[in-house]
């Protein structure tokens, strides 16, 4: 098995300037996570090509960990779609062909081939992307030696906005084949089967940080003895177990309220989000908000008005049934509300049934003292 990326600083000044503070923040006391290193590396090991997917719940890594495997292996092309302003499939288009051009391509000298390549790409309409994205990776893998790869790491590919190309086409226009020595490793929040956007005919894996608990709780502990080592009041295994537990393994949680802890609280006996500040900073209050503006689109309809109602009133898991019965909708209905908003939720069984609770118990607080839900 693989070891984990090299921990020590490597320039992000061959990315595009937009990605590079990005990946500077994202990979700031980055803890741990090796458990997916070692999962890509097998990957890649074992296939001749292929997609690789990261998934999560928002807040639990993702972008970090695609972060520190770029950072670590300078020659990959980055994008990320969650940056604003580049969530439209052309935008996507000119990014990672210029970025495999001058990484691949244009690496010994500008020719005329490299010229021509530039000039077709500023000419290029959005709905031609796919065709010239599969020329370069093909010209590409055709020029790789020993045992170089080709490697495309796109964060947040769900972010895409929808009406940014045909709805019969792959996110962004990936391709449905790839050539040789040639991956593509993504992240994404939870999705259904059927609407992932993808259909692809090449080897590929998806690993669900969900199924990973132990291996995040022990991330997750790393990363708060690191952030705070000076503290000897909050570095305590105690607290630090506890705040592990009120976090449940989100690292956007802990990113927000570490910093707000070290200044303003002590620990507790009774730990709880009440106990650590005094009002949830600002940055994890946006990031709540941005969820709520996608799950409520341009109106919330009278039946996601209820069904968002129950699912901040309960603390655990309830099934389509459940809520149903309490809100005296069609299970269909309830069903539908609920695969909408898949990426903010949990899933677990219970009774023999699916139960859905909102993915983080600060997410859903927060969500209980928003008046447009009164």
């Amino acid at each position: 098995m693989n070891s984990s990326p090299l921990a020590t600083p490597i320039s992000t000044d061959s990315y595009p300037i937009e990605f590079q503070q990005l990946l500077r923040e994202k990979t700031d006391n980055f803890a741990g996570r090796k458990f997916v290193f070692c999962a890509i590396s097998d990957f890649l090991d074992s296939h001749s090509r292929g997609y690789f997917t990261i998934v999560g719940t928002p807040g639990c890594g993702k972008s970090s960990i695609l972060a520190q495997y770029v950072r670590a292996h300078p020659r990959s092309i980055y994008y990320n779609a969650a940056v604003e302003g580049k969530n439209r499939a052309e935008d996507f288009l000119a990014s990672v062909c210029t970025q495999l051009i001058d990484k691949y391509l244009a690496a010994n000298g500008e020719t005329s081939e490299i010229v021509k390549l530039k000039s077709q790409l500023q000419n290029l309409e959005s709905d031609d992307g796919s065709w010239f994205l599969s020329l370069l990776l093909q010209q590409i893998s055709d020029k790789l030696v020993d045992r170089q790869k080709l490697i495309v790491v796109i964060d947040s590919v769900d972010a895409i906005a929808p009406t940014s190309q045909p709805p019969s086409t792959n996110l962004f226009y990936l391709p449905r084949y790839l050539g040789d020595r040639t991956y593509f490793i993504l992240a994404r929040r939870p999705f259904l089967r059927e609407k992932s956007g993808l259909l692809i005919e090449t080897p590929s894996q998806t690993l669900d940080l969900r199924d990973y608990p132990a291996q995040n709780r022990e991330d997750i502990l790393n990363y708060i003895q690191q952030y705070l080592p000076t503290a000897a009041d909050l570095t305590q295994p105690e607290f630090c177990q506890q705040l592990a537990t009120v976090s449940e393994n989100n690292f956007m949680y802990l990113s927000q309220m570490l910093p707000a802890i070290n200044e303003n609280s002590h620990p507790d006996a009774n730990l709880g989000e009440s106990s650590l500040v005094s009002e949830l900073p600002p940055g994890l209050a946006a990031y709540y908000q941005n969820h709520w503006l996608r799950m409520r689109g341009d109106a919330l309809s009278a039946i996601e008005l209820s069904v968002v109602n129950v699912l901040i009133k309960s603390t655990t898991g309830l099934s389509v049934s459940a809520i149903s019965n309490i809100i005296d909708e069609d299970e269909y209905d309830v069903e539908k509300v609920l695969d909408n908003w898949i990426e903010f939720l949990n899933k677990q069984e219970i009774g023999g049934e699916i139960g859905y609770s909102l993915y983080h118990n600060s997410f859903r607080e927060w969500l209980g003292k928003q008046s447009i839900l009164q």
